[in-house]
């Protein structure tokens, strides 16, 4: 696979493929409400607050109106105020979203070329792990799953300060429901965690997320002071090779940023669009 412009029709076909997983993946047990060009995507019992997203094959493109009457209900709903969207999609969504007075920001898409991938040197850590597979009843689900909180908030590729005790300290927030509602994802295979298991515990995690013969690699994140180790790398490996084995022909992702795009570069995958996030400003 080769990077595609926007106008040609293997990308047409290809960002077609992405809407309908992107329509398809937060579906759970709450239907969606529908906004006509925008449709909101609500919390599935004790799983994350979703977001909204531009509706597939709707003729229009989503307007300033749209925006404010979906963050009108989100406010309601008490969900986050959040909007994703492919810009080369759903290219008007950008103006409209700003102009409510949304932060707008845009983060490379990228599709795993499978050749790529398969010739491509497996990554070897630096440091003595072991990357394995997070068992739905795994007793340290809680510090697994904070790690990325760990990682995400320092963001960037760099060596930082954040460790094995933030992580641990981390852990006692999670909710049990939200940990059942997690193990269940996991046990039924609507989501697939490896970590990178150092002897502090996971260092590193990631998983993916498959619906049929598409899936979405998230959540990839390493502990700050353990970065540049190949710790991402291994576990995004994992992560591909898994899905590719389930059956899997389309692996994609988004990167937090070019450095991070350039990484995942290295495992074969390629960018072919835009994906872009709409939320209110953060404090400083």
């Amino acid at each position: 696979m080769t990077e595609m412009t926007e106008t040609s029709a293997a990308a047409r076909d290809l960002l077609d493929r992405l809407e309908a997983y992107y329509d398809a993946a937060p579906r759970g047990a709450v239907p969606p409400e529908d906004f006509g060009s925008l449709t909101l995507f609500l919390q599935d019992g004790d799983g994350w607050p979703f977001y909204a997203r531009p509706t597939p094959g709707h003729p229009a493109q989503p307007t300033l109106g749209d925006v404010a009457a979906v963050r009108l209900r989100q406010r309601e709903l008490g969900l986050p105020e959040a909007f994703e969207w492919v810009h080369e999609t759903t290219p008007g969504l950008r103006d409209a979203a700003a102009r409510s007075g949304l932060h707008v920001h845009a983060h490379p898409l990228m599709v795993l070329d499978t050749e790529e991938f398969r010739a491509a040197e497996r990554p070897e850590p630096a440091t003595e792990v072991e990357v394995r597979r997070v068992a739905h009843d795994a007793l340290d689900l809680a510090v697994v799953h904070s790690v990325p909180a760990v990682a995400f908030s320092e963001p960037g590729t760099a060596v930082g300060l954040g460790g094995p005790e933030l992580r641990d300290a981390a852990a006692p927030g999670h909710r049990p429901e939200q940990l059942r509602y997690v193990g269940e994802r996991l046990r039924t295979g609507r989501t697939v965690t490896f970590a990178a298991y150092g002897a502090k515990g996971p260092l590193a995690v990631g998983s993916h997320q498959p619906r049929g013969a598409v899936t979405e690699v998230v959540g990839v994140g390493t502990l700050p002071n353990a970065r540049r180790q190949g710790l991402g790398a291994a576990v995004t490996w994992h992560l591909v090779a898994d899905a590719l084995e389930s059956g899997v022909d389309l692996v994609f992702l988004s990167a937090g940023d070019e450095d991070v795009a350039r990484l995942y570069g290295q495992l074969g995958f390629r960018r072919v669009g835009t994906a872009m996030i709409a939320e209110p400003q953060q404090d400083a």
